[in-house]
This record gives C-alpha cells, structure tokens and sequence, in this order.
C-alpha cells in the first residue's frame, strides 16, 4: 500500500553487550564450524534483561524522540519466550513505557507473533489502525528477545543465523516525523508453515519436542517431503513479490535506493536471498553494522533504521527499503524517505 501521510516520528534500541564469535568459540559455547559461513563477527548476549524489558527501554527513547507521551495502539512483536507463561508482554511494554495509572486512558496493546517479520508486520498492522479512524494519531510499535539456555541456543539452534538479544521501538504517527513512510507490501505463502513444524506432532506443552529448539530437524523434515529445490523458489518468489510490488507502489526502481535494511541472517544466507538475487551492494545495506550485532528476532529493521537515522549513513531525501522475512511464511517491504536527522542522542 502507498500511503501519504504516515510517518516515522521517533525510534529507539536498547542493545546488551556484546560477545565476540572468536570468544564464543574460545570458551566452547560453539564450534568454529558452526558460526564461521555466517560472516558474523559478534552478537549482543543479555545477561539478566528479558525482551519485554529492553522493548520498554527502546520505547521509551523512540517516544523521547518522537516528543510524544500517548500512543492509541501499542504492538509488541517477539519471536521467542517472554519471560512468563499466559502473560500479555505487550501490555507490560505499555505500562513501563508509557505509564500505567488509573485515571490515564489508553489505546489497546496487542502482541504480534510473525518470528522474524513481526516488526514490519506490527509497522503495517499499526498503519492501517491509524488511517481506519478518525483521533488516532501515534502507535507505539516495540520487538524485543532474548535468545537463551535452556530453550534456546543462540548459536546453534537456527544453523547459519546468530541470533542477538535487544529491544527496538518505532514510534509511528500520522501528523508528521523525520521519515515518511512511503509504501509498505506484504505477501504470504502459508503453504510453508510447515518449515518450522516439520514432521513432529502437536504437543502438549512448551519445549517438549527437546530442548534446546532445533529448527534445522523441522526444516529437514518438511525439505524431504518437497524439495529444496522448490522451497527455495517459493521462498524467493515471495521475497521477490513483496520487493517488486513495494518499489512499484513508491515509484522506485532497486537502483534509486540509497540504502537497504536487511535481516541480519548471516552473509550465506544473505547472499543466496537478497545481496545476489537483486544485485545488491553489501555496502548499500547496514550488514557491516548488523555482523557486530547479530539476528534481533523481529527487530532487525526497526534497529537498522535507526542506526541510518542516527549515526548519518541516511541523508535527508534519500529512500531506504526495509526487507523482512518471517516463517509462516510472510515477507514485508517497506519504503522510508528521510525527511531529516532526528533530533536526541543515541540508545544503547
């Protein structure tokens, strides 16, 4: 969809320390042969803070950016555990970011579940809910995990992906902002679902098909019952699908676009989907950036964007794409135009 008046008011990043794979490979938390194809140089490790907890810290710096208080919808996107079992982490997000007393009314917080695209599939969902009517003017979008034991091995359980910890927020409005939220295209192939399922029945409660989480068993298993080769054309078609349509939608052709914000899945898988499918140049993306950083779950854009805005590898008037890719499977691009450089200091 094209939109006129939608923009990005404020963004913010709360980002742990970080762990260098040299380190991490030193101290036996992973092999060298299991890290070295993902061209990732470090990735941001949490020691104690959950993801519901640096989403609120993220929110709170994109809504000092945004000079904004109130927000008419909150959306929380995760793609991991949250810290605690039938609990609603956006609302925890909502209270600590924007206050929780009685007497102050406030618009609804949902969670988004899309793994990977749940932040651009919360920046659309949130679009939509402040064009559809009249007195909504600002939504306050959030993501924020952390990948870690027992569940979760950040370096093994997605092979080729290194996934970081962190919290990122947008704060999106349809009164005015330092970017311009130009066009924004989802597609979908639900017919891939099972990539993340494979051949293991429905159980009964959380991690009890093991732990840590091995998404490769899954991906084997529904590969064997399809094809590779036919997986990955419906994986590039969608990805291709939602890239054409969103440039179309904003008047863009690839090579208008200044800069790309791309999912930080690691260098191979990155070459074989986006840099060598669509002829892109590794320094028109923040990869150089997101290899110290690594995989933010949902986060990857709303992280890359910032990190354009802030440190000024964005100018004003240029446009920068951000590509996303969730199992389901959803692929979401949206086209951004800088405006100018946001005002206030970085995020941690």
């Amino acid at each position: 969809m094209r939109y006129a008046r939608m923009y990005v008011a404020g963004t913010g990043r709360w980002l742990p320390p970080t762990v260098r794979v040299e380190d991490a490979v030193r101290e036996g938390w992973c092999r060298s042969s299991d890290v070295w194809r993902t061209g990732i140089e470090s990735v941001c490790v949490s020691d104690d803070a959950s993801g519901p907890e640096m989403a609120a810290r993220a929110a709170r710096e994109a809504l000092a950016r945004a000079g904004v208080g109130r927000a008419d919808l909150v959306l929380h996107a995760s793609t991991y555990h949250q810290g605690h079992d039938m609990w609603a982490p956006a609302s925890y997000v909502q209270r600590v970011a924007l206050g929780g007393g009685a007497s102050v009314e406030h618009g609804p917080a949902f969670e988004v579940r899309q793994l990977s695209n749940g932040g651009l599939a919360a920046l659309e969902l949130a679009a939509g809910y402040l064009s559809a009517g009249e007195g909504r003017s600002t939504a306050l979008l959030t993501t924020g995990d952390r990948f870690c034991p027992p569940g979760f091995d950040r370096w093994v359980t997605d092979p080729g992906t290194v996934y970081g910890d962190g919290g990122t927020a947008l704060v999106l409005s349809n009164r005015g902002g330092f970017a311009r939220l130009v066009s924004l295209v989802t597609a979908a192939d639900p017919g891939l679902e099972g990539m993340q399922r494979g051949r293991r029945p429905f159980g009964a409660a959380p991690l009890e098909h093991g732990t840590p989480v091995d998404v490769d068993a899954a991906r084997r298993g529904f590969v064997a019952d399809h094809g590779l080769d036919a997986v990955l054309e419906r994986i590039d078609a969608g990805q291709e699908a939602a890239l054409d349509r969103a440039l179309s939608e904003a008047d863009l052709k690839i090579e208008d676009v200044a800069r790309f914000v791309l999912p930080h899945l690691g260098l191979a898988r990155m070459r074989a989907h986006f840099l060598n499918r669509f002829e892109i140049d590794p320094e028109r993306t923040t990869w150089e950036w997101g290899r110290r950083i690594g995989h933010l779950g949902a986060g990857d854009q709303f992280a890359g964007l910032h990190h354009l805005a802030a440190s000024g590898g964005l100018r004003p008037g240029e446009r920068c794409v951000l590509v996303g890719v969730g199992a389901g499977f959803t692929w979401s691009v949206a086209v951004v135009e800088l405006l100018h450089r946001p005002e206030g200091g970085r995020g941690r």
